[in-house]
C-alpha cells in the first residue's frame, strides 16, 4: 500500500470532502475517488459513506483512520530524520506522546522550558490514548508519552520504565452560563439531570463510578469523536462532561468548570523506553514535573 493513498484517505476523513481533499493535495476529484476505492479493494472493507454533506469515515474506515495517522506522523519523521543525517545534524529528533488533554496542556509547556534549558531541539508530538501511546513507547517509536492509569490503566510492561508525575483530580466542564460555573465543590447529583457527553470508554468509566459511589445516576447521551469534539459540544450548550484537572488552563472561553466532591481521580505518569534514553529525557522530565504541578494549582 502506496502512503500516498493513506495521506488521500486520512485528507478526505479530515475535511469530509473529496472535492475539498482534491484541492488541498492538488489531485482531481476522480483521482481521490480513485485512491480511495483502490485502498478499499485492498483492505476489503468499505472506509467511507458518503451522506448529505460530504463523505465520513465507516466504523471500519474509523479503526483504520487511528493507525493511519500513527504511520503517517512516523513516516515524516523517518524523511526528517534522514534529510538531518545527510545534512550532518548531531541533534537527535526527540519523539514526544501524550493524551489529548496533556498534549493541549503541560507537555508544550514543558517542553517550551526543555528548549530554553538545552536550547534548540527538532520535537515532535504524537496525541494519542494512553492505550495507543504506550506500545510506541515499548517498540521505541517514541522517546516519551505522557500518560494516565485511566480505565482500562496502563500495563505491566518490562521494557518501559513508568514514572508517577501526580494525581489528578477530575472536573466538570460546563458551557459559560451555566448557572454552577465558577462554583463548587458540587455533588454529582446535583448534576444528573443534565446530559452528559464523552469522548473515550476510560472517561466515561471514571463518572459511571464517581455517580454510583455517590448513588446518582447520569445519562451519557453524546458521543464526540475527540476531546475538542467534546468540548465544543459543551460550549454549544448541548451537554457537560467530565474533563482533566490540569486542563483547565488552557480551555477554550466559552466553557466554564465546576469542581465535584470527592472527585474521581486518574494517575498520570511519565513512559519511557528503559533501552537507549533520549539525552534530553533527565531535564525533560523536570520540566513536565514542573508544569503539572503548575496545572494542578490552577485546577484547585
Amino acid at each position: 500500500m502506496e502512503l500516498t493513498v493513506w495521506r488521500t484517505f486520512v485528507t478526505v476523513c479530515r475535511l469530509g470532502s473529496l472535492s475539498a481533499a482534491a484541492a488541498e493535495l492538488h489531485h482531481t476529484q476522480s483521482a481521490v475517488s480513485r485512491q480511495l476505492a483502490g485502498l478499499e479493494r485492498q483492505l476489503g472493507v468499505e472506509l467511507v459513506e458518503r451522506h448529505a454533506r460530504g463523505v465520513r469515515p465507516t466504523p471500519a474506515g474509523e479503526a483504520f483512520l487511528r493507525h493511519a495517522r500513527l504511520t503517517l506522523n512516523e513516516a515524516d519523521r523517518a524523511v526528517r530524520a534522514a534529510r538531518d543525517a545527510a545534512a550532518g545534524s548531531a541533534a537527535r529528533p526527540l519523539a514526544v506522546g501524550a493524551t489529548p488533554s496533556l498534549a493541549a496542556g503541560i507537555v508544550p509547556e514543558a517542553v517550551r522550558g526543555l528548549l530554553e534549558r538545552v536550547g534548540p531541539l527538532d520535537w515532535s508530538l504524537l496525541p494519542a490514548l494512553s492505550a495507543q501511546l504506550h506500545p510506541r513507547v515499548a517498540d521505541g517509536g517514541l522517546d516519551l508519552a505522557v500518560v494516565t492509569d485511566a480505565p482500562p490503566g496502563l500495563p505491566d510492561d518490562p521494557r518501559v520504565e513508568r514514572r508517577l508525575l501526580g494525581v489528578d483530580d477530575m472536573v466538570v466542564v460546563l458551557p459559560a452560563g451555566h448557572p454552577l460555573t465558577g462554583q463548587g465543590p458540587v455533588r454529582i447529583g446535583d448534576l444528573a439531570d443534565e446530559t452528559w457527553a464523552e469522548d473515550n470508554d476510560g472517561s466515561a468509566a471514571l463518572l459511571r463510578r464517581h455517580a454510583a459511589r455517590a448513588g446518582a445516576d447520569v445519562r451519557i447521551d453524546l458521543a464526540a469523536a475527540d476531546l475538542f469534539g467534546k468540548l465544543a459540544l459543551v460550549a454549544s450548550g448541548h451537554a457537560v462532561a467530565l474533563i482533566p484537572g490540569v486542563l483547565t488552563r488552557a480551555l477554550r472561553a466559552d466553557v466554564g468548570t465546576v469542581t465535584l466532591v470527592d472527585p474521581p481521580t486518574r494517575g498520570v505518569y511519565t513512559i519511557a523506553p528503559r533501552r537507549d534514553p533520549h539525552p534530553a529525557l533527565a531535564p525533560l522530565l523536570a520540566e513536565l514535573a514542573t508544569a503539572f504541578a503548575a496545572g494542578r494549582a490552577a485546577s484547585d
